[in-house]
């Protein structure tokens, strides 16, 4: 298939160079698109029907096999040989039971070591005389070692997934999920489906993906193009709100406030008052006649707009055609015919200009954000019955400052200056936008990604045990509402697929403190995996447990407490052993992570070395928070877990 796209000659079907030159690079696309990837197989699976697809379930009719693969494979008469696992008749792969079978005689599971295959396992669904049994290979693949980045879970989406992937593009979804529930892996392969079945409208509306940090997102960045998928933007919130230089911090109560809803309507109040009511007339001079526009006149226009509740910027560039619009209708009245030039000319004359500049003046939502950081009068004045003096003295900044380029914004700042822009002039919005690790958003952020998907849908992925930052989301329900997507429907895996065990049961002993209500996760992995606390008397010992782990296969991660870090690096040169930073690519000669415990969420390695909890926990804000830091990074072990401590264990986890 990629030979036949290479061999594609355009030189005659081509207008001109433009179109040249969108046909080649449209080819260029196709091409990466149908790479091969020398370890994943082209097939995981095959459906017997018993009747064809679409047609009579006859007495007697013939059924009919596909091969179910990441990619629809053709032949070179263009015939099917392996059919996309997002097509309709591939459902019954993942959904297709003995208690429904779906029209299914004989499920096939194929079985592949570094792309060859190795293995078949087969599933009579129709069989009243065969007994259930779990899939061998299905529980190797889920269990099978990682190295390198996040893959493509094509071969073992389970029917609860399944439903999430499928669902439809009107509808947001958020899923509640555990450590290991798969539900970054569900976020993904849901866009992937999407822009299966609602290929044209994405491609228009375009998708994104939004994840907590660079270190994530180069990790889950090769599993859209794995499955054909080239065209998926990725960012943080960081990155939506750019609009200014972030090099500041805020404390954490500063960012609290900064944070919460309530500031859209500070916002939107201190922007709308600089529309001052018009006190003067507007005369305008058309060759030698004079036309004036009363000031109550322009009182009811500017009231209009108004009530009308567009945006800032809208209503000042209708303003003008507004004033210029009651001028002509004087000219009428006194016998003229003016057109449509006639009005434009009056809208851009100097007196409507001048009268639009006093009325509605250009707002620069930096500036304005910086007037209310700096100036206490104007922040009280417009957040009067909305923050009380406390909260208004914690965002205030204490030194003044010169202009909008030296200030050090935060990135909490950087939020407030975008929903400030989007009062302005409204912010575009894409079809689809996939959010993961959403539980660490504040209202703020919420609405900041909200905007970006106004006309489209989202899915929200995240769990609530970890939230990490002081304002970390209370509720999905609450969530939702602040993303404008309150109609949205929560869906919450509970089945574990990653973590094993005897490592999920020691973490969920923290639950009832940090999430007291949410539903602890049932591993559903046969191997128990290897755990074990161990104390240590310094960094040789820590040092000792990731050599040892680097003994088996696949990827070892050794998380700390972020000040700890230092002095982890140099104990790990200092004894020979080579090690990457968070979002690194692992390679068969270097497969230890060293993990500062703030950058662990969403990342997963075969063996975690976990150093010192006690720390861990006292390097956040508050306890609460801290025991949610832990928790994520005791859960991001697939095969081992050692826990190192020289101090005492946090009493929580001896419960």
């Amino acid at each position: 298939m990629r030979e036949d796209v290479e061999a594609l000659d355009i030189r005659d079907v081509t207008a001109n160079w433009v179109n040249a030159a969108v046909l080649s690079r449209q080819i260029d696309e196709r091409v990466k698109a149908l790479a091969d990837l020398s370890d994943t197989p082209l097939f995981f699976g095959r459906l017997d029907y018993l009747h064809a697809p679409g047609a009579e379930q006859a007495e007697g009719a013939g059924g009919e096999r596909f091969y179910i693969g990441r990619r629809h494979v053709h032949d070179a008469d263009g015939d099917p040989m392996v059919i996309d696992w997002r097509a309709p008749v591939s459902q019954p792969f993942y959904r297709a039971s003995r208690k429904d079978p779906m029209d299914i005689g004989l499920r096939r599971r194929f079985g592949y070591t570094g792309g060859d295959l190795t293995a078949y396992e087969d599933e009579h669904l129709s069989d009243p005389a065969e007994t259930a049994a779990a899939s061998r290979l299905l529980q190797q693949e889920i269990e099978r070692p990682r190295v390198g980045p996040m893959r493509d879970i094509v071969a073992t989406i389970q029917p609860e997934q399944d439903e999430i992937v499928r669902s439809g593009l009107g509808g947001t979804v958020c899923v509640q999920g555990g450590p290991g529930t798969g539900k970054t892996a569900v976020g993904l392969h849901r866009v992937a489906y999407l822009l299966y079945a609602h290929r044209e409208r994405l491609a228009r509306t375009g998708t994104l993906v939004i994840g907590p940090n660079r270190s994530f997102l180069h990790y889950i960045e090769q599993v859209l193009p794995a499955l054909g998928e080239l065209t998926v933007q990725q960012a943080t919130v960081d990155d939506l709100v750019a609009r200014v230089e972030v090099r500041g911090t805020d404390d954490a109560p500063a960012a609290v406030v900064k944070g919460d809803a309530r500031m859209a309507e500070v916002l939107r109040r201190a922007l709308y008052s600089h529309v001052t009511p018009p006190t003067e007339p507007v005369v305008v001079v058309r060759g030698s006649r004079r036309w004036r526009v009363p000031a109550y006149e322009l009182e009811e226009i500017v009231a209009e707009l108004l009530a009308r509740d567009i945006r800032y910027g809208a209503a000042r560039e209708a303003l003008p055609q507004r004033i210029a619009h009651a001028v002509l209708v004087q000219m009428e009245r006194a016998g003229e015919a003016p057109d449509d030039r006639v009005q434009d000319a009056v809208a851009r004359s100097s007196a409507v200009k001048a009268a639009v500049k006093a009325v509605w003046p250009a707002v620069d939502p930096a500036k304005l954000v910086l007037r209310l950081l700096t100036d206490a009068e104007f922040l009280a004045e417009h957040a009067a019955g909305i923050l009380d003096e406390d909260e208004r003295k914690t965002i205030l900044w204490a030194k003044p400052v010169r202009s909008v380029k030296s200030a050090k914004w935060s990135p909490a700042d950087a939020v407030l200056i975008d929903e400030a822009a989007d009062l302005i002039q409204r912010t575009h919005s894409l079809g689809h936008v996939v959010l993961d690790e959403a539980q660490d958003l504040s209202p703020m952020q919420y609405r900041a990604v909200g905007r970006r998907c106004t006309t489209g849908s989202a899915t929200v992925l995240g769990d609530l045990a970890q939230g990490t930052t002081p304002w970390a989301t209370r509720s999905w329900a609450e969530a939702l509402g602040h993303l404008g997507k309150a109609d949205g429907v929560i869906e919450e895996l509970t089945a574990g697929f990653r973590v094993p065990t005897d490592v999920i049961a020691y973490a969920s002993r923290l639950l009832p403190h940090i999430a007291p209500g949410l539903t602890p996760v049932a591993s559903v992995r046969e191997n128990p995996g290897f755990f074990e606390v161990r104390p240590v008397t310094g960094t040789a010992d820590v040092v000792a447990a990731c050599a040892e782990s680097l003994r088996n296969e696949g990827s070892t991660g050794l998380i700390a407490a972020d000040a700890r870090v230092p002095a982890l690096a140099e104990a790990l040169a200092a004894a020979g052993l080579p090690y990457l930073a968070p979002g690194e690519e692992t390679t068969r000669e270097t497969r230890l992570t060293l993990v500062p415990a703030s950058l662990a969420k969403g990342l997963e390695y075969d063996y975690v070395v976990l150093d010192e909890p006690r720390a861990v926990v006292d390097g956040e804000p508050d306890e609460r928070t801290g025991l949610r830091r832990l928790y994520v990074a005791l859960t991001r072990a697939v095969s081992g877990l050692i826990v190192t401590h020289a101090a005492p264990l946090p009493a929580q986890l001896a419960e």
